[in-house]
């Protein structure tokens, strides 16, 4: 059983979301009123992933995002935004936070937000000596319009970024979840052609309209053409659907006060937020996503 640490100075707030959690019966919850009492719990609890309120007296959310980055960096962190936050949620992600939900949301978003960002940290840290050796790779996937392969493909390329040691572990984590924003996204809205307002008005229509769209002809036989480039300074995925594509110029601006409330831009905003470079081609059917490379003052990024 995982253990969540939700931080948050509403009572009201930190129950119902220990509600949410505990009734999956999946996770245990501990609570703490503050982000200074949320770093003490984690020396106590050493949760699995910290869910946490953004304005909170003593350390607000965002000096707990960057504490907890600085000194538990294995420790994913899910923001809780009310509207007024939004400025404040972005800065945020920059600096460290794995994702965020909604308060408006909690009660539709917040599970399926764990479980993609748990999904993005089940990393095999058994790495071989050989793969540590590996100084560039240049790989091309084709993938059927299947989440469960969009997953395993997430997953390994994090592996290999570990492997590589060319990040640190908080790196990969947001690494891996920009590059499953930017595949689900192509599946989804570009092959399958599932529009994001559709999301937004009813999120289990959204997904019964793109389970049907998935076996229908011509859907079904769309591809998402991935090109995946590993070295020593950068990470680069170009991740192409086979769909209509759209208008690029019509994408909102990430940093828009009302942006974090709309369930389809979250994965925009999320990718913008945690590479380097996000760049859709003029057809709206390819994206390329540029993280680089910080290595240490004086130290390679290959040393044992």
């Amino acid at each position: 059983m995982r253990t969540v640490l939700v931080v948050d100075d509403s009572q009201v707030d930190r129950r119902l979301v220990g509600g949410l959690l505990t009734r999956t019966g999946e996770y245990e919850v501990v609570y703490a009123e503050d982000g200074r009492d949320g770093l003490q719990r984690i020396e106590l609890d050493m949760p699995d992933i910290v869910l946490t309120d953004l304005h909170m007296p003593e350390l607000n959310g965002l000096e707990l995002v960057e504490a907890i980055k600085a000194d538990y960096p294995l420790i994913p962190v899910v923001l809780m935004t009310a509207q007024g936050s939004e400025e404040l949620a972005v800065e945020a992600l920059r600096r460290g936070a794995a994702g965020y939900v909604t308060k408006r949301r909690v009660g539709d978003d917040l599970i399926s937000t764990l479980e993609r960002v748990f999904e993005a940290t089940s990393v095999d840290h058994g790495q071989t000596r050989l793969q540590a050796r590996i100084v560039k790779s240049e790989t091309t996937y084709e993938l059927p319009n299947d989440t469960a392969l969009v997953h395993a493909m997430v997953q390994r390329l994090r592996e290999m970024l570990g492997a590589m040691r060319a990040f640190p572990e908080n790196d990969r984590l947001r690494i891996g979840i920009a590059l499953e924003e930017a595949l689900l996204n192509g599946m989804y809205h570009g092959n399958l052609e599932v529009s994001s307002e559709l999301r937004d008005e009813d999120h289990q229509a959204y997904e019964k309209l793109a389970r049907e769209r998935a076996g229908l002809v011509p859907y079904m036989r769309r591809r998402l053409h991935v090109d995946v480039r590993l070295n020593a300074t950068e990470a680069r995925f170009i991740v192409r659907d086979e769909g209509p594509g759209f208008d690029p110029s019509t994408l909102p601006d990430a940093t828009e006060p009302d942006f974090l409330e709309r369930p389809s831009g979250r994965g925009v905003l999320l990718m913008r937020s945690f590479m380097d470079e996000v760049n859709f081609n003029a057809t709206g059917n390819e994206v390329t996503l540029i993280k680089r490379v910080s290595p240490p003052e004086n130290e390679s990024i290959f040393d044992d």
